[in-house]
């Protein structure tokens, strides 16, 4: 029986601070699919990232094309499964192990945020740990809706008998025990599909997170987070954000929209093949038009493979008033999503890019002009081993799924009995695989 039927994706068990961990992490995105492998060992604090107990050292690396994907879904369940085995077996001889669980990246599905509120009596006169786990499963309970799958339920602030902005309840006299809770959520169907492709490799799924959320644990500093900042996820197929207060997530939300988008403009308005028009636009796309593009000639393969059809050229300019519209008009629909989220009252707060469509030339620059913000490009922080083609934007979001374990603690985790992690086999993981094949 999947955690999906009763509308939650699966959770992961905190690491432990003073235990090592083998943790596999597993990016599914609409252009291409990564695999890292990394050892987590516990080690003092850094100066700028203080919330993280581990160390990471990336051991295996593995990435391809995807296929079967489109807008971070699963179109072709087959063909997404073996982009997937492509990308682990790359791993898994780089590591030198066989990994049998993986935590899941998810930014299809419409990605939501809710606040949901729910409170208890505190047992005896003082808030105890018991306290706060019902009070959280109370609130997880609440936060259930026919058609979405919960990825994440987290606690934004506590109640004692009325007075709110409590952090930390533990100790505290009262009656009443109440938790304002922050509730990611995904469409049940692009989960379970998701998860499904995932399991037919004969891979458990540890957790299933927001791409967004992810991203921003591996590119931001605690100061950013803590200052308020959002974290702009800029892929092939989607774009989605996350917005961070106080050193918390607080808002989900994205649209399928992003850089496959502007290859095929490129493919269309230059007559291209889809694949030049990518590499064209990885090469020479930008949204900064200057005098001199008019002249800066870019060569276009012909569409066909007859002999008589000879390749055309085009100005760098020409490119620029193709690429550029498509780019506004993403940031236009992010400024008004961050508009209407809590980041709205954070004037002063950054925005930081990341995915590999947050790579095209000038667009930071733009970027700060329309969204009315200090823009940065976020790439990953404090992970060792990293190899150099994944040390960019665009594998924030693998990066992240790393750091992701060493912040599980803050969600709402209901412990499971013969709930083998590691093993794959004979328990929770074994039945959500077992469900999975005989739903579909």
């Amino acid at each position: 029986m999947s955690a999906l039927h009763y509308g939650l994706t699966p959770k992961m068990k905190p690491i432990a601070p003073r235990r090592s961990a083998l943790v596999a992490a597993l990016d599914v995105g609409s252009s291409k699919v990564a695999c890292l492998i990394a050892r987590l060992r516990p080690h003092p604090p850094q100066q700028v990232l203080t919330r993280r107990t581990h160390a990471i050292e990336v051991v295996g690396f593995g990435h391809t094309e995807a296929r079967g994907m489109k807008a971070g879904g699963v179109v072709n369940l087959e063909q997404a499964e073996e982009a997937i085995r492509l990308a682990v077996d790359a791993a898994e001889q780089m590591a030198s192990v066989e990994i049998e669980s993986v935590v899941l990246s998810i930014s299809a599905g419409r990605l939501a945020s809710e606040l949901f509120a729910a409170d208890v009596d505190v047992v005896g006169s003082a808030v105890s740990e018991g306290d706060i786990a019902r009070v959280l499963a109370a609130g997880s309970r609440h936060s259930q809706r026919d058609g979405r799958a919960v990825l994440h339920s987290l606690p934004v602030g506590y109640s004692i008998d009325g007075t709110d902005g409590i952090r930390d309840p533990r100790g505290m006299l009262g009656s009443r025990f109440g938790v304002d809770m922050h509730v990611a959520t995904t469409d049940t169907a692009a989960a379970r599909n998701l998860m499904l492709a995932v399991e037919r490799c004969h891979l458990a799924v540890e957790a299933m997170v927001a791409s967004p959320y992810v991203a921003g644990l591996a590119v931001l500093a605690d100061d950013e987070a803590d200052l308020g900042a959002a974290v702009v996820d800029m892929g092939a197929g989607t774009t989605t954000m996350a917005v961070f207060l106080q050193g918390r997530l607080v808002h989900v939300e994205g649209f399928a929209l992003g850089g496959q988008h502007v290859t095929m403009d490129i493919a269309r308005g230059l007559n291209a093949r889809v694949i030049d028009a990518e590499r064209i636009k990885t090469l020479y796309g930008s949204v900064l038009i200057g005098g001199l593009d008019e002249r800066d000639m870019i060569t276009v393969p012909p569409i066909s493979d007859d002999e008589r059809d000879t390749a055309q050229f085009v100005s760098r300019a020409t490119l620029g008033h193709i690429v550029k519209p498509r780019v506004e008009e993403i940031l236009e629909m992010i400024r008004d999503k961050l508009a209407a989220s809590p980041f709205a009252g954070e004037p002063r707060g950054h925005v930081i890019l990341t995915g590999g469509a947050s790579q095209l030339a000038g667009l930071p620059e733009l970027a700060a002009r329309i969204l009315g913000r200090p823009i940065r490009i976020g790439r990953p922080l404090g992970i060792s081993g990293l190899p150099e083609a994944a040390k960019g934007s665009a594998f924030a979001v693998a990066a992240g799924l790393l750091v992701y374990p060493q912040a599980a603690h803050l969600e709402h985790f209901e412990q499971r009995r013969r709930r083998p992690v590691m093993t794959g086999t004979g328990g929770y993981f074994a039945r959500v695989g077992q469900w999975l094949r005989e739903s579909f």
